[in-house]
């Protein structure tokens, strides 16, 4: 009785598949995998590299004004 059986973890699984769909698990999973990996940084006590400024937009060269001729 205190051992899980194969049928029991498929039974598992099947509820997790119609609580979450097959969609949303891949996310659950990458969300888990992140919080553990942020857990052992913290437990070891390291931090991150911060994460690089985004690079400036180029600057944009003058633009002469466009003259425009009247027909009379």
């Amino acid at each position: 009785m205190g051992e899980f059986s194969i049928f029991h973890w498929l039974i598992v699984l099947a509820i997790i598949l119609i609580f979450f769909g097959g969609r949303r698990i891949p996310e659950v999973m990458k969300g888990l995998g992140e919080g553990i990996r942020s857990f052992k940084e913290g437990m070891a006590g390291t931090t991150p590299p911060p994460a690089a400024p985004p690079a400036a937009p180029p600057a944009a060269a003058p633009v002469a004004p466009v003259q425009s001729e009247e027909k009379k």
